[in-house]
């Protein structure tokens, strides 16, 4: 393992150091060699004796809940965020008149399942006020007619943190449920869904996680698991002993999990699991904290610098609004990332801007490379 203030040691961790300065994790994050070497042990030990010694029962159940301040028993395996999302869109009733409440900043998938025929439910959106969701205006808009508010703990495009505590406090005053989407947060920054009293919440973990894609969880407040009936049901989704006794006397009758794995459907995407759980085991062991700390270090450098060099930001500075994005405008931003592609820089263009999304491994060595980088196409534009 690699110890917390060993900085060279967890950079070795990451070939991708070799050839990149890779600033893009809120894209598709690299793997680090541990994730990489589990997952190549996976498919030799099945290619070669059709069977493994690698242990991984609850797919990383236990290690995702440590994330995320949950219960084992409060998490599912799914395969991606959309699927968690569409899961808890789905359990939900909608009665005659009723809407969910969501903003003008969510990715796609967060609102699509809503929108839906179907359902027959009205999608409210809260707009962005200068790229931040002011808690006012999502008071205003949730009532006593929402079933729901589908937010994402981190906005995409610019970084934007929203207070999940205030707003779930707001949601069960109605008696709506809060729904989280979680990509850009988890492994990022400690999160603790008791105490923000959030009723679901998912996420896929190609990104901050530092896994393979194919792998993702759902959490399902404990209290609800047994209220909800899933909206796809298969073998994963019942009582394990349904299946422990021959012929599977049992299997006429749905008992359904008392745990969150009732929203499971069937086999999951084992390789990808082995190679969260090694992911994470590395995110648990370096400090969460320590991973938060590092990353706001290089966010602040970042902002420093841009703004030394009178870019526009349009991430909120607010450190209670902050994560492990930055977004600020730049001249031709696509043609610029193109640039910094061939030149071993990996950002990602958002909202007609630059988005930087370093993560603990990083250096602000690197963010200076960039920003030198940005000088100069700025300083050229100028000249044009």
């Amino acid at each position: 393992m690699i110890f917390m203030d060993d900085d060279v040691k967890l950079r070795e961790q990451f070939p991708v150091t070799k050839k990149k300065t890779f600033l893009n994790h809120a894209g598709q994050a690299p793997l680090p060699k541990p994730v990489a070497d589990a997952i190549k042990k996976y498919a030799n030990d099945f290619s070669s004796f059709g069977t493994t010694s690698i242990e991984c029962k609850d797919g990383g159940k236990a290690h995702f809940a440590k994330l995320i301040g949950a219960k084992a028993g409060e998490i599912a395996l799914v395969e991606n965020t959309s699927i968690g999302l569409n899961m808890a869109a789905n359990v939900l009733d909608y009665p005659s008149g009723s809407k969910v409440v969501t903003t003008d900043l969510e990715y796609p998938s967060v609102l699509y399942p809503f929108l839906r025929k179907n359902l027959k439910v009205k999608v409210q959106y809260v707009k962005n006020v200068n790229g931040r969701i002011l808690l006012d205006d999502i008071e205003k808009a949730v009532d006593d007619k929402t079933v729901a508010v589908a937010i994402s703990h981190v906005e995409s495009s610019n970084g934007f943190r929203n207070n999940l505590r205030v707003i779930g406090e707001i949601v069960h005053e109605h008696g709506a449920y809060l729904i989280v989407n979680g990509i850009q947060s988890v492994g990022t920054m400690q999160l603790d869904v008791e105490r923000d009293d959030v009723d679901f919440l998912t996420t896929a973990c190609y990104k901050w996680l530092l896994s393979p894609q194919g792998a993702a969880y759902l959490y399902v407040k404990d209290e609800l698991i047994e209220k909800l009936e899933p909206p796809f049901i298969g073998w994963a989704s019942v009582l394990p002993e349904t299946f422990e006794t021959p012929d599977f006397p049992d299997v006429w009758n749905l008992n359904l999990s008392k745990t969150a794995s009732r929203f499971e459907i069937g086999t999951p995407c084992t390789i990808s699991l082995v190679g969260a759980r090694e992911a994470m085991k590395m995110l648990l062991h370096y400090g969460i904290e320590n991973v938060r700390r590092k990353i706001i270090k290089l966010t602040d450098h970042l902002i420093e610098a841009a703004e030394d060099q009178g870019l526009k930001l349009q991430t909120p500075k607010e450190k209670q609004c902050r994560s492990g994005i930055v977004n600020f405008k730049m001249n031709e931003p696509e043609k610029f990332a193109q640039k910094l592609e061939k030149k071993g820089i990996i950002v990602s263009v958002s909202a007609q801007g630059i988005r930087v999304s370093p993560h603990y491994y990083n250096k602000t060595d690197e963010i200076d490379r960039l920003m030198d980088e940005t000088k100069a196409w700025s300083k050229a534009h100028a000249e044009d």
